[in-house]
């Protein structure tokens, strides 16, 4: 293993393509002046296509889950209840965000590696009327789930006045979002996951029907307050300090997704999931989520006769090559395999030759080369119908 070369497939934070690492070491410019004004400019129009919106997409200097939060404290009051929607970890975050601000949390808990079921939601929501927010999560990171984001806002109004809140931090970017059409309130993601940048910035775009109910809200804290955001972003400047660095980089990472085609970057990242699954069928490892509720970003892998923890640490000291693993109750239990972003079918086989390797060193019977032909296979198969064309 050479000492600079690592391999990093996790999901999230994702390698960086290079021509954003130069981007993000232009000299630096100064954050109330117009060169940043016309920066702005030219980033906002284009975050919306990739949001499937026409509302403003605001950007906060902060992590995912200060997004999480800072949609928690704008669109609900103390004491007010909603709706969290767990299917893994990252849906329990969204209910301690809740209980932090002394929120009343109802919680649908869902077995982890299955994605909710919409009609239960609806039955759920008839029961307590009081609802007034619906928290989801659109890739659950800790297991591999897309839940069927695509249906829950329709469902919601039908039966309820509640807003329908998403964390889209590990997808939007990598997976068609369409917030506008699916009747979604409010649509948060994250820089370091399917945005191919580092970790720093928050995307939040908000509806008419959740303005209204935050303009009204006297509680929307200081920093996190969306008002102020959208009240500067129509000035083309924020409220305060931006990551100036990090938009130069989301100024070439827009153009690189708009270079290789928003429907490109979705048919690129269903196909790399296609190849990772059908190269641990091939070397009959389990999966921990059926193929209805996969993700296109992560998966994630469940042995039945090999220890996931030493796995991991067994490639990382062989190769550099970095997955995931559990969280909370699924620890050592799983690993996951990030395939979002600056990653391409070529950079899939490397990793599942690498796995497979690891897998041997560790005692695991496998047969070299079964998992690499399957992901082949799908590429030869799958990467001809959808005319893949992988333009960095």
């Amino acid at each position: 293993m050479l000492f600079d070369q690592q391999f990093l497939r996790i999901p999230g934070p994702t390698p960086i393509p290079p021509s954003v690492e130069r981007a993000m070491s232009q000299p630096m410019i100064g954050h109330r002046g117009i060169e940043t004004s016309e920066l702005l400019q030219s980033i906002k129009p284009r975050l919306n296509k990739v949001f499937g919106t026409k509302q403003d997409v605001l950007i906060v200097a902060g992590s995912g889950t200060a997004g999480l939060e800072a949609a928690v404290v704008n669109s609900v009051r103390p004491l007010d209840e909603v709706l969290v929607i767990v299917t893994g970890a990252f849906g329990v975050r969204f209910a301690k965000i809740c209980e932090a601000y002394g929120i009343h949390v109802h919680r649908m808990d869902y077995e982890w590696g299955k994605a909710f079921n919409p009609e239960e939601v609806t039955r759920y929501l008839e029961q307590y009327p009081e609802i007034k927010v619906v928290f989801a999560t659109y890739c659950e990171t800790s297991t591999g789930v897309l839940n069927p984001i695509d249906q829950l806002g329709a469902i919601v109004r039908e039966v309820s006045d509640a807003l329908v809140i998403v964390d889209g931090v590990s997808c939007v970017g990598g997976v068609e979002t369409k917030m506008d059409e699916w009747q979604i309130d409010i649509v948060v993601t994250g820089s370091q996951k399917a945005f191919m940048l580092p970790a720093g910035l928050t995307f939040i775009s908000v509806s008419e029907r959740a303005w209204n109910v935050i303009e009204s809200n006297p509680n929307r804290g200081f920093y996190f307050d969306l008002t102020k955001y959208q009240n500067n972003y129509e000035k083309d400047t924020t409220p305060f300090t931006p990551a100036i660095s990090l938009l130069f980089g989301l100024e070439q990472v827009l153009n690189l997704l708009e270079a290789e085609g928003l429907e490109e970057v979705y048919a690129r990242h269903q196909l790399m999931m296609d190849m990772t699954r059908a190269a641990f069928r091939a070397l009959n490892i389990p999966l921990l989520t059926e193929d209805k509720d996969a993700s296109p970003t992560v998966t994630a892998v469940q042995p039945d006769d090999f220890d996931a923890e030493l796995f991991r640490k067994t490639i990382k000291s062989q190769f550099g090559l970095s997955v995931a693993g559990g969280q909370e109750h699924l620890k050592g239990k799983i690993f996951r395999v990030g395939h979002m972003g600056f990653c391409s079918p070529a950079d899939v086989l490397q990793t599942i030759a690498m796995m497979e390797i690891g897998m041997n060193r560790i005692g695991k019977e496998v047969q070299l080369g079964a998992g690499v032909a399957a992901a082949q296979q799908i590429y030869v198969k799958k990467g001809r119908e959808n005319k893949c064309q992988f333009k960095f």
